[in-house]
This record gives C-alpha cells, structure tokens and sequence, in this order.
C-alpha cells in the first residue's frame, strides 16, 4: 500500500508542477483533423466566441465544408463566421481580403469548384508560412508581399495587415460564403474615413440567417471602389495609402441583432488596437478553459491529441448574444436574457458525448445551453434538433434537443424543470417528421408512412422518449412516464430474430426485403450507416435489448460480430468511416457501443481492449487526426471522455460507465470549487484493463457510477494490468 500512495503523491505533484509552468494551449495544434474528412475550423476564436475569424478557400467540395482544408493552396480571404467538422457548409460571413492592387490576382475556370469561375481576388497558400494555436492565426502572403495575423474575442475579430507596396487595398466581400450559403441581400456604409457598417443576409444550410457588422480601420481609407465579382455580385475595394503607415489594423464586430450592436460589441470588448495584448487574452482564456481537465500523459503524442480534442470541444457552441444580452430569437424576432444564449447546435452528434461532457466540466455553460433550448422552444414551438443562426435546419433526425435538455433537467441544471418537461412533451407529439406515426404505433412501420430512414428516425425518437419517461418519473407524472417508456421500446417493433438485426418492417411485421446488413445507401431505413450499426442504437436501455436478443450469452455474439465482420459499407456513405470491422468510429450511432459489453458478464475486459484500440489506432496528431466529421466537437468529446476511462452511454441521466483510461493521472474541474482527481496505477499501452476500482476509497462493485458521486469529486483510483 506504501509504494501505491507514494505513485499516487508523485503524480499529484507532476500535475500540480505541469499546471503552473506549462501553456496548455502550446499542447493544442489546431490543424489536427484539417484534412481527410475531419473538416474542422482552422483560424483564431475564443473559447465558444461568436467570431470564428479565419481563412477561406474557395473549393466547395465535400471535404471543405469549414471553408479550409489542408490540401488547398488558394486562399480568398478570411471570414468571420465558420463551422468546424460539419458534413454540410455555410456560414462564411464578412469576407476580408488584403491585396496589392499592382499585383491582383484572379480565379479561373480551371480552379475545381462547383461554381463556374466567380473571378474572385485570391492569393496562393503555402501551408508552411502558416502560424496556428488557439486564438490566433497568421499567414505570409507572398503573391502580395503581405503578412497576415488574426485574434479574437467573444465578438471581436482583430486583423493586421503587413504591406510592402506603396498601397494596400482590402477587398470586402459580403457575396460570397461557404458551401451551401448563398447571399441574399447585403449592405456596407462608409460611415467615415475609419469606419464602415453594413449586414448580409443569406440562405443556405440555414433558410434565412442575418449578421451585422462594424469595422473600424487604423488608417484612413484613401479611395472606396466596386468589385464586380462574376456571379456573385458586386464587393467593396478599400484603398489605402501604405507609404504613411506599412501595418494597417482592422477590428470587426459581429452581432446577430444590429449594426449598434456590433459598435457596442467593439466598445465593449476591443477598445484599443494592441495585437499583442488580444492574443495574450484569447489564449488566457483558451488556458483557462483547457485547464477544466489537466492530465498526466503517456507519451507527448497523446498530450497533443488530449489537448486538441478538448480544445475542438469548447469551439462551438457559438455566442449568440450581444453584451447587453439581446440577440435574435427563433421567431425572427430581438430578445434579451439574463444568460448567454448559443447557436450551432449540433445536437444528433453532441447529445452523445459532449454535452454529458459539459455538464461535468462546465456546469453554468450548461445552464445557459438549457435556457437557449427553451428560448427556441418558445419560438418555434419545438426543442432545437439542428440549430443554426437562429434558424431551424431540421438536419439528421430523432429529437436530440429532448434528449439533451432531459439530461440537463435529471442532472439538476435547469431553473425549471417543469416548463422543461412541457417542451419535452410537446416536441414529442408533433406530427411532423414522422413523429405522429412513431407516437401512435411505437415505431414507423415503413407501409404506413412516407418517411426516409425509418428505422433510424424511430430509433432515435426512442432514446428522446425515454428522456421524457425519466423526466415524467422525476416530477411524478405517472401517465406520461408509462406512455414514453412504452415508445422508448421501439427496438423491440423492430427485432428480426431469423437475422439477428433490427429491420424496417410493415405494420403487420412482414420485413423489408431485400436486405443487405452492409448496406448503407441512405435511401430506406438507415441514414449515414447500416443495419449492423443501428441495431445497436439502443443506449438507453441496454439490458432490453440485450433481452430482445435473447440473454447475455446471444448478445456477446452479436457484439463480437460487429467488430469483425468484413462487408463494402465504408464508401458507399462517405460518413461510415473508421471501421473496425463493421462498429464505424467515425460517425456518431456507434460511439456507445465498444461500452456496452459492462452489461455482460465478464464483458469490462472487452470493453477496455476495444476503447483503447480505439484510442490507440483512430486518433491521430496530424491533420488526418480525425477519421471522420469532427462534427462541432462530438468526435473530440468521446475522446476526451475515454482518456479519462469514463463514458455515459444512457444520454439523458445515465449512469457513467468505466472503460480503459490512457491518461496516467487527470484532475477534472467540476465547477464551484470542485475536483475530480483520477490514477490510473500501472497505466501503460499494454496494461489494459481496469482490474479494480475504487470512489473515494470505495471499491467499485459494478462499473457503473452515477453522475450524482462524480459531481461530489474526490478521487477515483483505476488499478490497471
């Protein structure tokens, strides 16, 4: 036991020494998951900042969804908006360009692009004249003989332009965006010789999404001219006279509610023009919050994974509130509130790891994240499923918002549960998106309704539904509880025992047929995978389905199946990447299941080899880090959350559950002066399995712990072989 505490003290000590003399931002290298189909945001921003102020390239491909990918070597700009591991572009608002007007350069038609030729001023990208990390971007641009540097507060983006030539010029650019996102109405104002104002307007991935800015430049503007740009429209040249000052400075402030509000914005948080001093902020504040989780890696590789991931968690969701609190409601309308409100609601991927994530490492972002649900639900009479800009994109399926509003309400962090739990309801008795069919039958029987992706969608309404029913427990509304536990049972209606997978089927339970389990063509009962990742879709009630399937010893079958079966679906969905036999790391249905073998006897040992053969082969720290959509951070929170040996599989108050953490030490901040302290005793790459556990002392006699005992904090003590 001596040589145990002593481990332990030592470790203590080298988190204690890492925390006061390392940057934990330093540990951070933003170009992770860049390329491959990663699509994360590349550029400076705060730690869930309304500005996402970065390069944008202008290949509208796939993979450039973020509007950057590390393959390209064209850049037209930097925007002030982006999303970051998305698998549909928009955004790409307030485009800035610096250029030499002597040396303009112009796309053609040869550049690989959807569009035809726009004729846009764009300038080569040598990726080794790059500069990232965590709130702050710079780039040499030697097309022009400009250097470049960008850093951000919440609602501030910071440019400074390095000129060689005698002028300058900035193109502003309110025409183009990113991927779908197409300008529907714009304006800029020259209000003075160092101050400009405008909005645009357009509609994309969002139906109708508005943002307004101010800008006000270090130097005066010498001449204002229209660029026409080919099919997109007209853009504003500003010139400036580069022999009286080499360095021009440019602030922009965004707000989603007015032009007054972005001036208050400015003054509010970037009075001055010291780039030094804004960089030093922005990356204070992404210490500040990196340092919610300091661990004791390995090896240095999984430092910077570690660190990366959790700095891909905290980029969205985005602010979307001025600093006097009003911002732009889902009714189109202006609102105020006393919290924060968000947008980018990622949430068919986030329910999943990190938002339960969040509510242990941030509890008051948390609060506010359920009064930004309960803002949209009072405008648009439904609970967000994917919310962007104030708009409602209805984007994959199930109702996620129910799902992650009930886990904020079982978990003590919304004001009021009861007008929670009425949202709940009413977004679950809509008739829209197959939800009146799933209401009334408990599942969406493919003969009875004209739905895509069926199965999937009843599926993942089951998993809200049983949000709901643990709610209705809560408040002791018995009724309600029988009826959503009744539709949380949807995977029952859709057992087929002659395969041993859950398949669409008519209401008189005729399957469909032909069936192919590999199959993933998004076309019928699944979406973005296959009947072997779906029927394991079942999070919220494991033992169930484990008693579908007919007891323990038939379902360990089924599982162990699934990581070796061989079959063609990657490729045929570009989302079902990161296979492991036919379990898809890379997108979001599977990210549960290595976990579900602690429900098995015997099964934590499986449990620990898979999540760490996870870790170990499908994170990366290079720019193919990701091996599939980071998705808004969903794909970073499971890591962060398995480096830590813990992972909640139930997404609305379920208990966490261990796996193999690959940390050797953590300490977890939980807010109001509490800590989490974990060991991993004997951690190494080959030391596996979790041979015993103890909370506080407390040997662990099942692997399951309640978010109630890890909230309290303390220290849990991980004894690996």
């Amino acid at each position: 036991m001596k040589r145990i505490t002593t481990i332990i003290a030592l470790a203590a000590l080298a988190l204690a020494g890492c925390s006061k003399t390392q940057s934990l931002t330093d540990k951070v290298d933003p170009m992770i998951g860049s390329g491959e189909h990663g699509h994360v945001f590349v550029g400076a921003s705060v730690p869930r900042g309304m500005v996402t102020l970065g390069p944008q390239q202008i290949n509208d491909s796939w993979d450039w969804c973020s509007g950057y990918h590390i393959s390209d070597t064209l850049i037209i700009g930097f925007s002030h908006t982006h999303l970051s591991g998305t698998g549909i572009g928009d955004r790409g608002d307030v485009l800035f360009m610096p250029f030499d007007p002597a040396k303009t350069k112009r796309t053609k038609g040869w550049v690989n692009q959807k569009r035809d030729s726009i004729g846009h001023i764009y300038a080569r990208l040598d990726h080794s004249l790059e500069t990232v990390r965590p709130g702050e971007y710079a780039v040499a641009l030697p097309d022009y003989g400009i250097k470049v540097r960008l850093s951000a507060t919440e609602r501030v983006g910071l440019h400074e332009y390095r000129f060689s030539s005698r002028e300058g010029a900035v193109l502003v650019d309110l025409q183009t965006g990113i991927g779908w996102d197409r300008e529907t109405d714009s304006g800029l104002t020259v209000v003075d010789p160092t101050h400009v104002e405008g909005f645009r307007r357009s509609k994309g991935w969002a139906k109708d999404q508005v943002w307004f800015f101010a800008a006000e430049f270090s130097e005066p503007i010498a001449s204002q001219e229209v660029e026409q740009l080919e099919n997109d429209g007209p853009a504003t040249v500003l010139k400036f006279d580069t022999r009286r000052s080499k360095t021009l400075k440019v602030k922009v402030a965004l707000s989603p509610v007015s032009c007054e509000g972005a001036w208050m914005n400015m003054t509010e948080e970037m009075p001055g023009w010291d780039f030094e001093r804004a960089a030093k902020a922005a990356d204070e504040k992404w210490n500040k919050a990196l340092g919610a989780i300091e661990i004791e890696p390995m090896d240095p590789r999984q430092e910077k994974i570690f660190y990366t991931a959790l700095y891909h968690t905290l980029i969205f969701p985005a602010l979307y509130s001025d600093v006097d609190g009003r911002y732009r409601g889902s009714d189109g309308q202006i609102h105020r509130s006393e919290r924060d409100q968000y947008t980018i609601l990622s949430l068919w991927d986030t329910y999943r790891s990190e938002m339960p994530l969040m509510t242990l490492i941030d509890p008051d972002f948390s609060r506010s994240l359920a009064d930004t649900y309960l803002n949209i639900f009072d405008g648009q009479g439904k609970l967000p499923v994917w919310h962007l800009d104030a708009n409602e994109t209805d984007c994959m399926v199930g109702n996620p918002g129910v799902i992650s509003l009930g886990d904020l309400v079982l978990k003590g962090l919304v004001d009021d549960p009861a007008r929670a739990f009425e949202a709940m309801v009413a977004s679950s008795d809509l008739s829209e998106r197959g939800l009146d069919t799933h209401g009334r039958w408990g599942f969406i029987p493919y003969d009875k309704s004209a739905e895509d992706w069926g199965l999937a969608k009843s599926l993942e309404y089951a998993i809200a539904d049983n949000a709901v029913a643990k709610v209705a427990l809560k408040l002791g509304d018995t009724d309600a509880y029988k009826r959503f536990r009744w539709r949380s049972k949807a995977y029952e209606r859709y057992y087929d025992p002659a395969s041993g997978f859950l398949r669409g089927r008519t209401l008189s339970g005729r399957f469909r047929t032909p069936f192919d389990p590999f199959v993933a063509d998004n076309a019928t009962d699944y979406v973005e995978g296959n009947a072997w990742q779906y029927t394991f879709l079942v999070p919220h009630d494991v033992e169930g389905l484990i008693s579908v399937f007919g007891g323990p010893e038939r379902f360990q079958q089924k599982l162990d199946s699934l990581f070796i079966a061989e079959g063609s679906a990657e490729g045929t969905v570009a989302d079902v990447t990161g296979l492991i036999g036919q379990y898809a790391h890379g997108n979001e249905p599977s990210h549960h299941v290595a976990y579900m073998y602690n429900w098995l006897p015997g099964g934590q040992q499986r449990c620990c080899e898979l999540v760490r053969q996870i870790m170990d082969e499908l994170y990366f720290d290079d720019g193919g880090g990701v091996c599939g959509n980071e998705d808004c951070g969903q794909m970073s929170a499971w890591y962060v959350l398995s480096a830590l040996g813990l992972y909640q599989v139930d997404p609305a108050g379920g208990d966490f559950t261990i796996g193999s953490p690959a940390v050797k030490a953590a300490r977890v901040k939980l807010g109001q002066g509490r800590e989490l302290s974990i060991r991993a005793v004997g951690n190494s790459p080959s030391n596996v399995h979790v041979s015993r556990a103890t909370l506080n002392g407390r040997p662990l006699d099942s692997p399951f712990i309640p978010f109630e005992e890890l909230r309290k904090g303390g220290e849990l003590v991980f004894y690996m072989e």
